[in-house]
């Protein structure tokens, strides 16, 4: 008999929603049809459910920078987002380089409510097989420009990197953009003093150039390449059929005209782009592999300095998945599109095995929602540390319920426990 059946639910299988019944046991959903008996029962009172949703592309900030996050609060927003699984990127304090800070990264993860892995980080000196043994997920963000945490390298250093990160046969996570543009167009812009100066200090140029690049590196070295965070029409045109990447809500939703409204909490690598090159993100939804966050908080105090001096990123692993729903409603994407972005293509590309589709013998990882129920975004009903979101007042369709491998971890408030979140070996795990 399973540990737990949901009933009254609409499962959203297979590219449809059917109703059904989903027995889960162990963890595991174990079998789906009509009348399932079990002592425990969920009633799901109508609600869709769907796949937990996976985060690839996260900044938790622990250790180091725990102010700003950490993994509890990190994965509270996450779960509150819908979101079961995520990957922390490595600029932390020590960054995620060597297999001691990659310990430290493991020690202060212990305090997760959702699934988790760890990429490692590469520079000068990183200790790449140790780390892929040790079982990081992939390795990036590569910075091919100077970024938040100084983890950039030049073309020689990640050349060599690619051919490592070919061998061990993983993944190499790009952050494109090119250094000698950048600077170029920094010092040219250096005594502007309005936010959207930053935009036109990293052009799209920059992106193309770089992506150009890391393809052509990628090509020569058969690596595996991941772009992160696509922003624009340029860097679209560049991709490959062996190159995947992730664009981001907030160049999905948000756009240059937005710097008025935002300030300097608009700043982010890639910066804020035209509605041009965000109407070519979502028309390109139908090749583009997947959806990311980038969740990247600071605190109000940091983003209040001026433009050049305020740290780039911005929260949104928590608004990631409900203002995605919210454009599914409108008829923006399809559902089915939806859950391909943001779970079964993340699970295929990064080796998440049982994860990111709802299936018999997958993780119960799911995601209960109600598609009329849309309300403003307000910062005050998010986790994250930071405390602000630069999609204040947007509509957003939120979870009711969120479940970890059938454990409940969101049900209206957060109800996880600490610490039950896992960590993911990656496949390079060895003893």
């Amino acid at each position: 008999m399973p540990d737990l059946v949901i009933k009254n639910a609409k499962l959203f299988l297979d590219g449809d929603v059917l109703e059904a019944e989903l027995a889960i046991t162990d963890g595991r959903i174990s079998r789906i049809a009509k009348d399932i008996r079990a002592d425990d029962v969920l009633d799901a009172h109508g609600l869709l459910v769907l796949p937990g949703a996976i985060d690839v592309h996260v900044h938790f900030r622990d250790p180091g920078m725990s102010h700003k996050e950490d993994w509890y609060s990190g994965s509270c927003a996450a779960a509150a987002g819908g979101v079961t699984t995520v990957i922390d990127h490595p600029n932390t304090i020590p960054p995620t380089t060597t297999l001691k800070s990659f310990e430290a990264k493991l020690k202060a993860s212990r305090s997760s409510i959702v699934d988790f892995g760890i990429n490692a980080g590469v520079v000068e000196g990183a200790e790449l097989e140790l780390l892929w043994r040790a079982g990081v997920t992939a390795f990036g963000e590569i910075y091919m420009a100077e970024s938040v945490g100084r983890l950039n390298i030049d073309d020689d250093a990640l050349s060599n990197a690619f051919q490592t990160i070919a061998q061990l046969n993983a993944i190499a996570c790009v952050h494109a953009e090119d250094e000698r543009v950048i600077k170029r167009c920094t010092e040219k812009l250096r005594d502007k003093t309005n936010p959207g100066a930053y935009s036109s200090s990293r052009p799209n140029e920059s992106e193309a150039i770089a992506i150009a690049r890391a393809v052509q590196f990628a090509n020569v070295t058969s690596t595996k390449l991941h772009i992160c965070h696509i922003s624009t029409r340029e860097g679209l045109r560049l991709l490959r059929t062996n190159v995947t990447c992730e664009v981001t809500p907030h160049h999905l939703f948000l756009a240059e005209k937005d710097w008025d409204k935002l300030g300097t909490f608009g700043k982010m690598n890639p910066p804020l782009r035209s509605e041009g090159d965000g109407q070519a993100l979502w028309a390109a939804l139908d090749r583009i592999d997947m959806i990311a966050s980038d969740h990247a908080p600071h605190t109000e105090e940091e983003k209040e300095q001026d433009i050049w001096s305020a740290p780039a990123g911005v929260p949104g692993v928590e608004t990631s998945l409900p203002l995605m729903l919210s454009a599914a409603k409108a008829g923006r994407i399809s559902l089915q599109r939806l859950i391909e972005l943001m779970a079964t293509n993340p699970a295929r590309v990064f080796g998440l095995n049982g994860k990111g589709e709802i299936k018999v013998g997958n993780d119960a990882d799911l995601v209960f929602v109600d598609l009329n129920d849309m309300k403003p975004i307000k910062d005050r009903n998010l986790h994250s540390k930071a405390g602000w979101t630069p999609f204040e007042g947007m509509n957003a369709i939120f979870p009711k319920m969120t479940m970890l491998r059938g454990e409940v971890v969101l049900d209206g408030e957060i109800v996880g426990e600490k610490g039950s979140g896992r960590f993911i070996r990656g496949s390079g795990f060895s003893d």
